[in-house]
């Protein structure tokens, strides 16, 4: 497997191997109040709206976690959209109410995969 690191454009890709034990590959710079503000922006618009825009803040916290993470110096950039997982969120949440609950155990993963797939490298 090949990484690019903090390689100018052009340069070869440096392979993961070569990296020495110790260095550090993720560094997350996010701080306290730009947390503190994004969480409470999160949770005022799933509480106004009961629940139902929750994918939005769920991308909103996010697009702040991708843009704070850098993987061997180049930031991460988070590609989702409130709008591209509101039909997974409805079918999830009506399987929740049909299995009274029982679903929301396979819901954490396959958000969690939804996530991760749509975090790149800017």
């Amino acid at each position: 497997m090949y990484v690019s690191g903090n390689q100018q454009p052009g340069q070869a890709l440096t392979p993961l191997g070569s990296i020495p034990p110790g260095v550090p590959i993720f560094v997350f710079r996010g701080g306290a109040a730009n947390w503190f503000g994004t969480q409470l922006l999160g949770v005022l618009i799933t509480v106004l709206t009961l629940g139902f825009c929750y994918p939005f803040a769920v991308v909103l916290v996010e697009r702040w976690r991708a843009n704070n993470t850098f993987l061997l110096g180049r930031p991460l950039q988070f590609t989702g959209t409130g709008w591209g997982i509101f039909g997974l969120w409805i079918k999830w949440f009506l399987l929740c109410i049909i299995t009274l609950g029982i679903y929301s155990f396979w819901v954490y993963p396959r958000l969690t995969a939804w996530k991760v797939e749509h975090t790149v490298l800017a």
